[in-house]
């Protein structure tokens, strides 16, 4: 069932207001009640997931030198025996 549904009574998800009939300022201010909103459902990860982030970061990008790393060292030396080195 959609979000936007009318609900039981009778009104509708302030959420989801219309952005017609709405001058430039109200859909403005429409926006910043939205972002203000959207903030207050942001979760801050604790500090062990926070260092557990991390390292999974770290991890993945190690990762990916040693592809592009590997990647160069073979195009180099295909480029070396094509082109004579």
């Amino acid at each position: 069932m959609s979000e936007s549904a009318v609900t039981d009574s009778g009104e509708t998800d302030p959420r989801h207001e219309s952005r017609e009939g709405r001058n430039l300022f109200g859909r403005i201010a429409l926006f910043v009640r939205q972002v203000i909103s959207e903030l207050k459902r942001v979760v801050t990860p604790t500090r062990e997931e926070l260092i557990r982030y991390i390292w999974v970061v770290l991890a993945f990008v190690a990762v990916m030198m040693l592809i592009v790393f590997a990647m160069d060292f073979v195009f180099n030396w295909l480029a070396a025996k094509v082109f004579g080195g």
